[in-house]
């Protein structure tokens, strides 16, 4: 039943045990941020930490050798009857002390606010950290390398607590609303991921810390109508197109009298965004990357912590906009995007466009030439583990079908060939989650057929560790069903677009379908991937196909799809055109299909895919008669300056290309059934975009379907009954104006 790991005889109780721990590991891996997954591999790769039932366990590879490291009765304060509830946990360098996360809250989309509790397991005892502050206050508490201190910030100042004496030390105090020490705005978070804005020194004496200036920032208001008789103002510091960012700065801050040194970036601090920064191994030196405001300039410099004096090492420049390369899930909690160090030879790992495809180099910090690790005519989706040991990068890619992803592996010195590792036999995507010493891997595979399937490799063999059946043959004994089709559609601008489509489940091609097109269409995300439940539409109720429609996704230029720069940087300047293009271009293809029917054409989508759903309604009411938007941004100057600056350019500079990708100017060519939706607490796309397109749909007499959602934002996922009352809203709108079935 169960392969022998290390070729001695199990008894049946442990081969049951060591199944449940390969289904428990990989599931956690599988369900992401959303649940703050809790597993973090031992500093030696062999094992693993776990919350399981409350308690901290370790499980020792290859046997899954279970251990209790902090069980459930220690994990309850001195006075409570109730342990505390682990959220989130980290450890430090030495593997002594666990960092537990607690009582957490949302700030802007994740709970990275919170208590955190200190076990120390020399001496099994619990200790809270930063007593005296606010409660359920604390923010990305992290140990000082040697162990003695944790630093966090609460209420955006910077603290520092020693373990030992339980001495809490301010290192900042000027922090307020809208000046922020170590952590960040709204816009720096919503856009490039940045949250824990702190970093300790390699000899644990200070901390170089982000500051960011937002006072300068205008303030814009949503309303909340409901939790008093007398409306409250929600303010939010919010940088729209064209106005000025927040003004940002790093410093070195020493622990010891708590003075900051201020490094000596050049440029314009509201000019310029400082979007990483980490300690080089080893040294008082710091590494830190800027990007200019219009984000198609990127600079390197070092920075000496004692002096503060700065020095560039590289610079690269784009016609449209340098990407900022972000690896694996950015909604993590603990997510950083954090330089990748190669010590060996004084240089980082870095991710570039600059000959047409996103590859990976080595850039040397001495001012070396760099060295093109990744070549052919392909992009790195992701990085998965650097093997410096041995000389070896792995990443996932995908050369032939950018609907799906692999992993490959490649030298550092970049020297011979890419080699694929994933099983070739099982199309569809792939990712890996390695431990720490790249031994052992999370292997997780599905595509349009196959639910996501998880083994535990030896990476080097690729051989699933712990059970008897490998994904290979899972998905070869699995009995396949599906109903979507994956193609490509060639558009009158020769323009080739990867879809995918559902048709109804009792087809016949004698008939005449409607169809309902599911759109994003912008440079944030695609919609055609090659996995499981690809074409759910969580907002309709019972079954599309069972019902009678055709269900139908498309990929247009600009979408980030591993194509190559042109595709994706095609869209510059032209977010509300090219690709409201090439969908309609596509769908006019689609409605020659001799089963389809022309009169009954619905589209949809959420965020950007509300505006490009608007887009459409507007600009091709010939071919969509049916339209349901969500959280739309209808005037692109109300969304961030620093989204729409790195897609759009200045207004200042290019206004006529604002106006004309913005749904708000075609309104008046409104000819179909639109059912329109927002939330009046949306901080990210401002339910004023509802009143501005209302205004304009009214002044023009157009008659549409509206509904707000008092005080939900802009995932609508608030508000006892939203979920049953907008599906069926959704759902009702849809058969009434788009009616299913063949004809």
């Amino acid at each position: 039943m169960f392969k022998n790991l290390n070729n001695y005889s199990m008894n049946y109780t442990k081969k049951f045990i060591i199944i449940f721990q390969v289904i428990a590991l990989v599931f956690l891996i599988s369900v992401g941020d959303n649940s703050m997954a809790q597993l973090k591999w031992t500093s030696d790769g062999n094992s693993y930490y776990k919350v399981e039932d409350g308690q901290l366990v370790t499980y020792t590879l290859p046997d899954y050798d279970v251990k209790t490291i902090i069980p459930k009765e220690k994990l309850i304060p001195n006075g409570k009857s109730k342990p505390i509830k682990i959220s989130h946990f980290s450890l430090s360098t030495d593997q002594q002390k666990v960092l537990l996360f607690t009582n957490t809250k949302k700030v802007w989309r994740l709970n990275t606010k919170g208590d955190y509790w200190v076990f120390d397991l020399n001496t099994n005892t619990l200790k809270q950290m930063g007593k005296g502050l606010a409660p359920s206050s604390l923010m990305f508490a992290k140990f000082s390398p040697d162990g003695n201190n944790i630093a966090y910030v609460s209420e955006n100042n910077l603290y520092t607590e020693n373990y030992a004496s339980g001495e809490i030390k301010a290192l900042t105090t000027d922090g307020s609303v809208t000046l922020i020490n170590g952590t960040f705005d709204w816009a720096y978070e919503e856009e490039f991921a940045c949250r824990d804005g702190f970093r300790w020194s390699p000899d644990s004496k200070s901390i170089a810390y982000w500051q960011i200036d937002a006072s300068k920032i205008k303030t814009f208001y949503m309303i909340n109508n409901t939790d008093s008789i007398y409306s409250q103002l929600v303010p939010l510091e919010y940088p729209k197109v064209g106005e000025t960012p927040s003004e940002c700065r790093l410093g070195v801050v020493n622990l010891a009298n708590a003075q900051t040194k201020w490094l000596d970036i050049p440029g314009d601090a509201s000019q310029n965004y400082l979007v990483r920064m980490e300690y080089i191994p080893n040294t008082n030196k710091l590494l830190i990357q800027q990007l200019n405001r219009k984000q198609n300039n990127s600079k390197l410099y070092i920075a000496d912590a004692f002096n503060g004096s700065a020095k560039m090492i590289y610079e690269e420049s784009d016609e449209a906009w340098v990407d900022l390369f972000q690896q694996g899930n950015t909604y993590a909690i603990d997510y950083t995007n954090s330089f990748d160090f190669l010590e060996e030879t004084n240089s980082i790992l870095w991710a570039s466009e600059k000959d047409g495809w996103r590859h990976l180099y080595q850039v040397s910090l001495e001012g070396k030439p760099e060295i093109l690790i990744t070549k052919g005519d392909y992009d790195v989706i992701d990085l998965k583990f650097i093997d410096s040991k041995n000389g070896y990068v792995y990443y996932l890619a995908s050369p032939d079908n950018a609907t799906q992803k692999y992993l490959y592996k490649s030298k550092l010195n970049g020297n011979g060939k890419q080699k694929l590792l994933s099983p070739e036999s099982l199309k569809g995507s792939h990712d890996y989650y390695f431990s720490s010493n790249g031994k052992y891997a999370i292997h997780t595979f599905t595509n349009h057929y196959t639910p996501r399937l998880k083994e535990l490799i030896n990476v080097r063999n690729q051989k699933a560790i712990g059970e008897e059946e490998s994904i290979i043959e899972r998905v070869k004994a699995q009995d396949i069903k599906t109903s979507v089709e994956f193609f490509t559609i060639t558009t009158a601008d020769n323009v080739e677009m990867d879809g995918w489509m559902v048709k109804p489940t009792n087809f016949d091609p004698g008939k005449k379908y409607p169809v309902v097109f599911y759109v994003y269409s912008e440079p944030a995300g695609t919609t055609v991937r090659d996995v499981y439940n690809v074409s759910r539409n969580r907002w309709y109720i019972g079954n599309m196909a069972e019902d009678g429609y055709i269900y139908i996704s498309l990929d247009n230029r600009g979408t980030p799809a591993p194509k190559g720069r042109e595709w994706r940087k095609s869209i510059y300047r032209k977010i509300g055109e090219i690709n409201i293009n090439d969908q309609a271009m596509a769908a006019k293809e689609i409605l020659k299909w001799d089963f389809v029917d022309p009169d009954r054409i619905a589209v949809w989508g959420h965020s950007g895919g509300g505006s490009a759903t608007l887009n459409l309604m507007f600009r091709y009411p010939e071919i969509y008669k049916t339209g349901i938007s969500l959280a739309a941004v209808a005037n692109q100057l109300t969304y961030d300056n620093i989204y729409q600056e790195r897609y759009m350019g200045l207004p200042q500079e290019n206004m006529e290309d604002f106006i004309n990708g913005s749904p708000i100017t075609y309104a008046k060519n409104l000819e179909g059934n639109l059912l329109y939706i927002h939330g009046t607490g949306d901080d990210n796309v401002h339910y004023q975009n509802a009143d501005l397109l209302i205004n304009e749909l009214i002044k023009h007499n157009k008659q549409f379907q509206f509904m707000p959602y008092p005080n939900r934002s802009h995932s609508f996922r608030e508000g006892e009954g939203t979920y049953k009352h907008m599906s069926t809203l959704y759902t009702n709108f849809l058969k009434e104006n788009c009616p299913p079935g063949g004809r």
